[in-house]
């Protein structure tokens, strides 16, 4: 999808008020002191070629006038040769003029405005990847999308195109007006008049319009998301054989898509039908005063000529204006949506010294993540206490997924959370992982809130080997090396040989360069689990999370995934979320989860003496946890 298309997709027109207005004031402080001073000699020059617009219409007044000299009957004389001439060079020098401010013009705003959205763009992708899980949950990845691509470029065409349009308009009009007057005030009267109460007639016409284009905007949007679903979940789509069903729902989407283009298509022809009537019947009936004018002595052919041409780019600019201020107020959503995320508070990173977030102008603060205290180390020798720990999400706090928690984790523990899917066990996890915080209650590691850690510190003491394992666009190595961006080759080859990767990825022609595809599409599921766990190795974790990391794969791929993992546990404190009872026999306690609460803990041997315990009879009955609460 083109910048342009997206740029116009439903982006809404922010009202004017003060707020607004000192907020969009606030781009231009991502304007360097050097650019700012280039973007005023930008518009300097932007007037100089406005101006130069405006002496075109006399200079061809000048040239009729030079060309004959009309008395009411006829030519009275020949043209002046030498005056054509030296008018014509005039129209060389003005051409010239045009050409060059015009280029000097575009190319400042060019360079200033990436220069600014440079900044606004780095600010606002490490505004966005501070946030925390709540925020990731609350908004569409989609939605994230369009502030990158439809905000920024509605902001990219606002500075370079329709700020200079909408300065360039009115320096046109008041100039123009001020020309018109000068040289037939009988004729300005009669033209301002007419026009302003045709254009205030167009304006209104062209919101019903623009009612109509943002229905069209919607679904369009609409259109898209079918589109971006679709292809995302392409694999899903294919399993359960649904393009058929996916085809018919676009189809649908696009029907309505057309039948509301086409009613928007007939209103827009009936306004402009309506605007070249208006407009041409006032430059005929204005024609038709200026030649009494002429007639009676009061003006020249060539003065006439310059006045019409002159309404002209006066009747233009005016409707121009409307056109480019409908622009400049999409520019205002577009920049309130933009500057609204970056300055929202980020994850609560507790640091020693100083610290600006990513930004390429100092005097932005993108991101409020900034606590300038010290902070305690986190000690990993100490136990992991989970302290009757309750939680609720955000977007449902009537709902709770956790109830009473409490659990001890001593260094070096495995502890393994069994359960149906949707007890809470992953959740467990993501508390541990501070992408929440509990709604009652408190972790501990030692005698210290997890809370006061350094949040940075304390996540890369973490690695996580998910189920669904998430690869990205680039080669095997540079997913590997994902767990520590300044690994040397060794290291990464070394930890591919551990999660028992190196002979699969050495069979590939590239190796280690092998390109995985979009989500690691060209490697099977046990492929993905090993880059992941050997990406897990690289990162030498303290703690290590494994959220059903074996649950979806074959006999064949879980033991060789299985041998890769007793290499990651090796001497670490280890949290198994875990469908299948084989991943969790050996592990030092057991919790079993139901309904957000812990109904059983202990190890295997504590919890096979529990008769009539679900754990036993899940064992006696050789049946996965997913099955049998499926069942109970």
């Amino acid at each position: 999808m083109s910048s342009r298309h997206q740029s116009d997709r439903d982006i809404p027109k922010a009202k004017l008020s003060m707020a607004t207005l000192k907020k969009s004031i606030r781009l231009f402080k991502y304007m360097s002191g050097s650019n700012r001073w280039w973007f005023l000699l930008g518009t300097l020059f932007l007037a100089i070629s406005a101006g130069a617009s405006l002496a075109f219409p006399q200079l061809l007044g000048q040239l009729m006038d030079g060309a004959f000299i009309y008395n009411g009957k006829g030519i009275s004389k020949a043209p002046d040769t030498s005056a054509l001439e030296k008018i014509a060079g005039y129209f060389v020098y003005l051409f010239i003029i045009q050409a060059v401010f015009s280029f000097a013009r575009i190319a400042i705003y060019v360079r200033v405005t990436e220069d600014m959205t440079f900044g606004l763009r780095t600010d606002l992708f490490a505004a966005v990847i501070r946030q925390n899980m709540s925020f990731h949950n609350q908004n569409r990845v989609g939605e994230l999308l369009s502030r990158f691509s439809a905000d920024i470029a509605q902001i990219q065409d606002a500075f370079t195109t329709n700020l200079a349009m909408f300065i360039r308009q009115i320096l046109i009009l008041v100039g123009g007006i001020i020309v018109l007057f000068v040289g037939s005030s009988k004729l300005a009267v009669m033209m301002l008049a007419t026009l302003p109460a045709i254009i205030v007639f167009a304006l209104l016409f062209g919101r019903f319009i623009r009612k109509k284009s943002k229905a069209v905007q919607d679904i369009t949007a609409a259109n898209s998301v079918i589109v971006e679903e679709s292809l995302s979940g392409i694999v899903s789509v294919k399993s359960f054989t649904n393009e058929e069903f996916e085809n018919e729902r676009y189809r649908k989407n696009a029907l309505h898509l057309k039948h509301n283009s086409i009613s928007r298509g007939y209103w827009r022809g009936t306004f402009s039908s309506f605007i070249i009537i208006c407009m041409f019947g006032a430059i005929v009936w204005l024609i038709y005063q200026g030649l009494g004018l002429v007639q009676s002595g009061e003006m020249a052919v060539g003065e006439l000529f310059n006045f019409m041409i002159l309404t002209a780019f006066v009747g233009t600019s005016i409707g121009g204006m409307a056109e480019q201020f409908v622009q400049l107020q999409k520019t205002l959503g577009s920049i309130e949506s933009v500057l609204d995320i970056i300055d929202m508070p980020g994850e609560a990173l507790k640091i020693s010294k100083t610290h600006n977030p990513p930004s390429a102008h100092k005097n932005i603060q993108s991101t409020k993540t900034v606590a300038h205290i010290l902070s305690p180390h986190p000690n990993w020798q100490s136990a992991m206490y989970f302290q009757e720990i309750c939680f609720a999400y955000p977007s449902r706090p009537e709902s709770t997924v956790l109830k009473e928690i409490s659990l001890c984790v001593n260094p070096g523990d495995v502890l393994a959370l069994v359960g149906p899917s949707g007890s809470g066990k992953s959740t467990i996890a993501n508390l541990l992982y501070q992408f929440y915080q509990p709604t009652r209650g408190k972790i501990l590691l030692g005698d210290t809130d997890i809370t006061q850690f350094n949040l940075q510190e304390y996540r890369e003491a973490f690695a996580l080997v998910p189920q669904d394992v998430m690869l990205f666009g680039g080669s095997i190595y540079d997913n590997i090396r994902y767990g520590k961006p300044d690994a040397s080759p060794s290291e990464i080859k070394s930890a591919a040989e551990q999660a028992n990767a190196k002979d699969f990825i050495e069979s590939f022609p590239e190796k280690y360069e092998t390109l995985v595809g979009d989500r690691g599409l060209r490697l099977s599921g046990g492929q993905k689990q090993r880059v992941a766990i050997a990406r897990a190795i690289l990162r030498n974790p303290k703690v290590l999370i494994l959220d059903e990391a074996t649950s979806a794969l074959d006999s064949e791929s879980e033991i060789q995934v299985q041998n890769a993992l007793r290499n990651l546990m090796k001497n670490r404190t280890s949290i198994v979320i875990a469908h299948r009872l084989s991943t969790i026999r050996h592990a030092n306690i057991i919790a079993v989860v139901k309904e957000g609460a812990i109904i059983e803990k202990g190890n295997h041997s504590a919890l096979m003496k529990l008769q009539g315990g679900h754990y036993r009879r899940m064992v006696d009955q050789q049946i996965d946890p997913l099955e049998f609460f499926g069942t109970a």
